[in-house]
């Protein structure tokens, strides 16, 4: 094949592995009734180093704000968070409940058995080489990136 072909074949597999990766972990977590809308804001908040707020949460989602206001009353309905109120008043603190800690502590166990199962037929050295090499397209397509390099 030639270099143009391989390079447009490549664009649309990094898209594909993406969706059903997504996918496969949707489907492991239909059960618990938990779909990427709500597990991933759930991981994206316990991951974070400080409570979020919500604007925080909406940049790291790529949403705007009343969709995060929609998400996260669906998410306080369901027990998984709370907002508390900060050191600025103005802005409330997104936090897990115990049920919220227990979905996260459910969803990184099933995510990690998909990922095991997605990576089994590869070397640790080839996953840190293909993760270098989605690193640089990750920062090549960051319009941050390149405009720290201007």
């Amino acid at each position: 094949m030639s270099s143009p072909t391989n390079r447009r074949l490549f664009g649309a597999l990094i898209g594909q592995t993406a969706r059903q990766w997504r996918r496969a972990v949707d489907r492991e977590l239909q059960p618990y009734g938990l779909t990427e809308a709500t597990w991933l804001p759930l991981l994206r908040v316990a991951r974070a180093p400080e409570p979020m707020r919500q604007k925080d949460l909406a940049e790291s989602l790529s949403l705007d704000g009343s969709s995060v206001v929609r998400l996260l009353d669906n998410l306080q309905s369901m027990g998984l968070v709370e907002r508390r109120e900060g050191t600025d008043r103005r802005a409330k603190a997104i936090h897990l409940t115990a049920l919220g800690e227990a979905t996260v502590e459910r969803v990184e166990g099933i995510s990690r058995q998909v990922r095991d199962r997605a990576l089994a037929g590869f070397t640790d050295e080839e996953v840190v080489r293909m993760s270098a090499m989605l690193e640089q397209i990750c920062s090549a397509l960051n319009p941050t990136s390149r405009e720290q390099a201007a």
